[in-house]
């Protein structure tokens, strides 16, 4: 692995590392100012959120300017502009159809349906809004860097295709900190891998995972009971199909 890599992976997980430990040494400061402690439990996770992925990226990206391009990857030609530009779209819906593929797996083996992190997420954009820019755009590029461009590129130089984005899937997927829907994380892991390969180009996942996420944030934002209605019907189905076979 380049030296470079090393550095960026430290600083990303120092960053989450400090994610732990920050907001509540901000928030006891807050309480040494006599200020409200309801608001600095709403207000502080998301500015926290905003300024570490907002700093670390822009360290990443610097980082990333020195990068000698000359990784298995970064030696092939990539595809032309306009089929890639068909890729990105294309990997909108075979990320969303490997997501889709990987919940019915977990619901056939009794894995409750929903994400306890897209939840904490969405409370966290409803206190801050800004914070919809770390969870539609920030966070899966500096994901992408991390996962794809870095710990795949890293396994892709010694290991098949197969073998580097099952790894870097599976890595990604805990990082997301849901062990019981590994599946689902490592299905989409797995598709940006594909992409990545497919095109040579670190921008063609970057914007499948960027409309991905900025997906599931207008869904779940802007159209919360409009989907919770529609899981209810879907649990109500489920059990009359269950009772009639």
């Amino acid at each position: 692995m380049k030296k470079v890599y090393g550095y960026i992976l430290i600083i990303y997980i120092s960053m989450q590392l400090l994610g732990l430990v920050a907001p509540r040494l901000l928030f006891e400061v807050g309480l040494s100012l006599n200020m409200d402690p309801q608001t600095l439990r709403n207000l502080i996770p998301g500015y926290w959120l905003l300024f570490s992925f907002g700093v670390t990226l822009l360290i990443v990206l610097l980082l990333l300017r020195k990068d000698a391009k000359d990784s298995r990857l970064e030696r092939m030609a990539p595809l032309p502009a306009a089929q890639s530009a068909g890729w990105a779209v294309a990997g909108v819906f075979l990320a969303l159809l490997g997501q889709r593929i990987a919940i019915a797996i977990e619901a056939a083996l009794g894995i409750q349906m929903g994400s306890e992190n897209t939840q904490n997420i969405i409370h966290l954009i409803e206190l801050v809004p800004a914070t919809m820019v770390i969870t539609a755009i920030f966070g899966p590029i500096l994901e992408e860097v991390v996962f794809r461009k870095i710990i795949f590129g890293s396994l892709y130089e010694r290991f098949p295709f197969w073998i580097s984005a099952l790894i870097s899937s599976a890595i990604f997927a805990l990082a997301h900190a849901e062990p019981e829907h590994i599946l689902i994380y490592s299905a989409m892991g797995f598709t940006f891998a594909f992409l990545y390969v497919k095109t040579k180009r670190l921008l063609v996942p970057i914007f499948a995972h960027v409309a991905m996420n900025s997906l599931v944030v207008v869904v779940q934002y802007f159209y919360a009971d409009e989907l919770e209605r529609m899981m209810k019907e879907a649990e109500q189905l489920q059990s009359l199909i269950t009772w009639l076979f």
